[in-house]
């Protein structure tokens, strides 16, 4: 089946994973206008419609920290039981209305407790809100497997609370750890002993980098804080000349470490200039595993299905190209290698058959 011919219907009802999505960055339009009048917190507009193209509009700013700066919105409704709860469960459903069959939700829950909430409790409840998200998901007949990362900030200093919240909580739908916020001038390795606890306790983690910060910073995530994921990664072509890798980007391909790449984010930050030339499509020639990825859907006004979307009608992907980096995202997925090879071989592979029949 040639990229022209994938149909938009096609693609949402494709089975997808998702590795990189911001709960804070996902809420509904109309939910957060809701919200926002329960905690009497003020909207740049209270029209939904108008609310979503305010919050894409001033995401295309071309810079990280003012894309980031759009979350005061969103994390001002976060602040309660009830409008996490809500939050989690909608995600969910979202996903599950997207035909995601696996994704991972980070969040960093110390932006959650400026009210009555404590890391701890701000964690329970999203696990809880979930936990419905995903029961409702699974009787309608559209079951998703949600895992959740918890992240720190590396701006300030509660990482180290938020990975010991990881360890705490791995057992309860917690399946990994990443630090997120302004990249440039915080650097990785400011928070290294918050890595090699993560290490010592056999919780995985992936880290920003390589998005508004370049190679430095995704060698500090791998070589030194010991990443197994890297969150973006699109400067790792700086290491990259003419076909050729350097020691970075070999380590990256050859070790088949995940890139959690993101198009339309990376277009809004300037992380790339268009779909059609987003590294992900030379590092996916080069042999890299590269993974599609929503990062935030509501500040990005973005799904899995445009994502991919975008790819067939800008870049030139055909059908296999998508079967490819949602199987790369569920290799490198922060579950146990029995869950990620049932939902390969039972779910997905046999879905990208189904479609390529049609």
């Amino acid at each position: 089946m040639s990229a022209t011919r994938i149909d938009t219907e096609v693609i949402r009802r494709l089975p997808k994973a998702v590795l990189h999505d911001h709960l804070d960055g996902g809420l509904r339009p109309a939910t957060l206008v809701e919200l926002a009048a329960e905690v009497g917190h003020t909207l740049p507009e209270t029209d939904p419609e108008g609310l979503a193209t305010w919050f894409y509009e001033a995401a295309n700013s071309g810079d990280l920290v003012r894309y980031i700066a759009t979350f005061e919105h969103t994390l001002a409704v976060l602040q309660t039981r009830e409008g996490l709860l809500r939050a989690a469960e909608e995600y969910v459903l979202d996903l599950a209305a997207d035909g995601v069959v696996y994704g991972e939700v980070r969040y960093a829950p110390e932006l959650n407790t400026r009210g009555a909430l404590t890391m701890s409790e701000v964690v329970e409840t999203v696990q809880e809100g979930l936990a419905v998200g995903m029961a409702k998901a699974a009787a309608a007949g559209t079951p998703v497997r949600v895992g959740t990362l918890l992240c720190g900030m590396r701006m300030f200093d509660r990482v180290q609370e938020a990975a010991d919240l990881a360890v705490a909580f791995r057992d309860a739908g917690v399946v990994g750890f990443d630090i997120a916020g302004a990249e440039d001038g915080f650097p990785p390795a400011d928070h290294l002993a918050a890595f090699e606890h993560l290490r010592r306790e056999s919780v995985p983690f992936t880290i920003h980098a390589g998005e508004a910060h370049g190679l430095p910073s995704i060698h500090q995530a791998l070589q030194v804080c010991g990443a197994q994921r890297i969150g973006h990664g699109v400067r790792l072509t700086e290491d990259v000349v003419d076909g050729k890798l350097g020691r970075l980007a070999a380590w990256v391909r050859d070790r088949r470490i995940a890139l959690e790449m993101c198009p339309t984010s990376n277009l809004q930050t300037g992380a790339a200039t268009s779909i059609a030339e987003h590294p992900i499509t030379g590092l996916r020639d080069l042999g890299f595993r590269v993974t599609l990825n929503t990062d935030n859907r509501l500040v990005s006004g973005t799904t899995m299905t445009r994502e991919m979307s975008l790819l067939v009608e800008e870049a030139d992907w055909t059908l296999d190209d998508l079967r490819t980096v949602t199987v790369n995202a569920l290799k490198s997925a922060f579950i146990p290698f029995d869950e990620r090879n049932d939902l390969i071989e039972n779910v997905v592979l046999p879905g990208y058959a189904s479609a390529s029949s049609r």
